[in-house]
């Protein structure tokens, strides 16, 4: 760990060292606009902060120092130019861009913090371990919950993990693998999902009239989603695990240590009151999905006459879920108060513990997405098309997998897969001809590798959400995650060389899950050796 610190440090210092030796160098009258705008520097400031992140294991710092990196490259290094662009476009615009986001965080912070201390939690376990009588059956049941839960990511990991906390900590399961459960039954189960808020997200990026019908023909070929879903299937079958994730799952199981390392939630336990019942945590979570769920075809406008498709893809997921989130805690508070499980007084006090609860979260994703602003002001979408239309000349064959792979590094470096999807549908767009098999494999190269990197990178909102829901260690997650999610990659990678070729989604995904599960009993044969 001292090696790791030390290593981290000398990175920060090279980097600033860096900004530094440039501003230096940099001229007083340069231009107004950045001379990295459009480049291999716009993808810098991410690619700091990640590392930094992956090396100290402190993510605020990391973070905060690429938004400064950011802000420097994008105003020619001029100090009062850096620190306006750090507040305004950074943090500023980040708060309020996700001020519906952070409500709905807290608004969900409370109720966790509400069912726990009317002990419907506690109710919920007691029930669990009755009933789930497995770690395999408790993994399970958090998968099918996940999938249930497709309208919108945020709101899936925030609720998958609320209610199967219990259940996993009962089954000594460790919060790295709850994290990863909910991580991955997330953005997949929403990006194949017609009706959510992901399909009216690429909706508006397509071409008008096509969105909807384009994102519905992609699916099959969605292969990245698509097998992750499978791999958590046979992974919990199979019982085994591999790589950082081995060691959680190891201590969680033999020690009863379900953190390894990092933050412990249990280190502030709630005494959960001996009248609570199962229906004191189920009821809340069905107030809550109903009434977000009208929401967020409300503000899509149903009322006006709108379709329910249509107003899904209308929809303003950072308006429609603290709206119904609100809704669900006002009615929550009445029901318990009325059963007379707790009084008004200790209701109002769980307002503050919800807060505090989700301020980590609040905070990296203000870090986030403040990186994320300063990305867009240094024109990483521009640089990005640059090199997809070079790509397109003379690689027909092998542009999904091309595809795929950018949309990788793009949603890695930026932690926005919807960011990634809308600088690279218009250009995929482009690129294929319009009703050609090959424009939905290119679309669905496009939609998978956006997940998939967003997956993969510590500075993703939805990777974010997951660490949140789970009460994980953020970084815990991100490294135990990052090896699943490049195995499940690798075989995507290949499943889309073949697609450019055969352009036939009946015979790639099938060959593709059979050489993903033949790897897999290879890679258990190899851990059970190593053991």
């Amino acid at each position: 760990m001292k090696k790791k610190t030390l290593a981290g440090i000398i990175f920060g210092v090279l980097a600033i060292a860096l900004v530094a030796v440039a501003s230096v160098m940099v001229n007083n009258g340069a231009a107004e606009g950045s001379r990295y705008a459009a480049t291999f520097m716009s993808l810098v400031p991410p690619v700091v902060a990640i590392g930094l992140a992956l090396i100290t294991k402190e993510v605020y710092s990391s973070l905060f120092v690429g938004i400064v990196c950011g802000a420097l490259f994008a105003t020619n290094y001029k100090p009062l130019g850096a620190m306006d662009a750090l507040l305004n476009e950074g943090i500023i615009g980040a708060v309020s861009g996700l001020a519906g986001i952070f409500v709905f965080l807290v608004v969900l912070g409370i109720l966790v913090a509400l069912v726990n201390k009317a002990g419907g939690s506690a109710a919920f376990g007691a029930w669990a371990k009755k009933n789930i009588k497995s770690r395999a059956g408790a993994m399970l049941a958090t998968f099918v919950l996940g999938v249930l839960i497709f309208i919108d990511d945020y709101f899936n990991c925030l609720t998958v993990g609320s209610v199967m906390r219990p259940v996993t900590d009962a089954q000594k399961i460790s919060r790295a693998k709850l994290a990863f459960l909910i991580d991955a039954t997330a953005a997949p189960i929403c990006m194949i999902a017609p009706i959510s808020s992901w399909a009216a997200a690429v909706s508006e990026f397509a071409p008008e009239g096509q969105g909807l019908s384009l994102f519905i023909q992609a699916i099959p070929y969605n292969f990245y989603s698509l097998l992750t879903l499978v791999f958590i299937i046979a992974l919990t079958l199979m019982k085994f695990d591999f790589g950082p994730m081995r060691l959680h799952e190891k201590n969680a199981l033999e020690l009863g240590d379900l953190y390894t390392c990092g933050d412990r939630a249990e280190s502030a336990p709630v005494e959960p009151n001996k009248k609570g019942k199962v229906i004191d945590l189920v009821l809340p979570i069905l107030l809550l999905i109903v009434i977000c769920v009208f929401a967020l075809v409300y503000v899509g406008g149903i009322l006006d006459g709108v379709s329910f498709v249509d107003a899904f893809a209308n929809t303003d997921a950072t308006v429609g879920l603290p709206w119904g989130g609100i809704i669900a805690l006002v009615l929550t508070i009445f029901y318990l108060v009325a059963r007379r499980i707790m009084t008004f007084k200790e209701a109002m006090d769980c307002v503050p513990k919800g807060f505090i609860a989700m301020v980590p979260a609040i905070l990296i994703l203000t870090f986030a997405t403040a990186l994320k602003n300063m990305t867009g002001l240094l024109g990483a979408d521009v640089f990005v098309a640059g090199l997809m239309e070079g790509a397109a000349k003379g690689l027909a064959n092998f542009l999904p997998a091309i595809i795929f792979l950018v949309a990788c590094f793009l949603a890695f470096s930026t932690g926005t897969s919807w960011g990634t999807f809308g600088i690279l549908i218009p250009i995929v767009v482009a690129i294929f001809p319009v009703g050609s098999e090959m424009l939905i494999i290119g679309m669905s190269a496009c939609l998978a590798g956006a997940v998939c990197g967003d997956h993969c990178s510590p500075i993703s909102d939805t990777t974010i959400m997951s660490s949140a829901g789970a009460e994980c260690n953020h970084l815990n997650h991100v490294s135990t995650q990052m090896p699943y999610a490049i195995f499940v990659a690798a075989i995507s990678f290949v499943a889309y060389l073949v697609a450019g070729f055969v352009q036939n989604w009946l015979i790639v995904l099938p060959i593709a899950i059979v050489v993903m599960i033949a790897a897999m009993f290879v890679i258990k044969a190899m851990t059970k050796k190593a053991a």
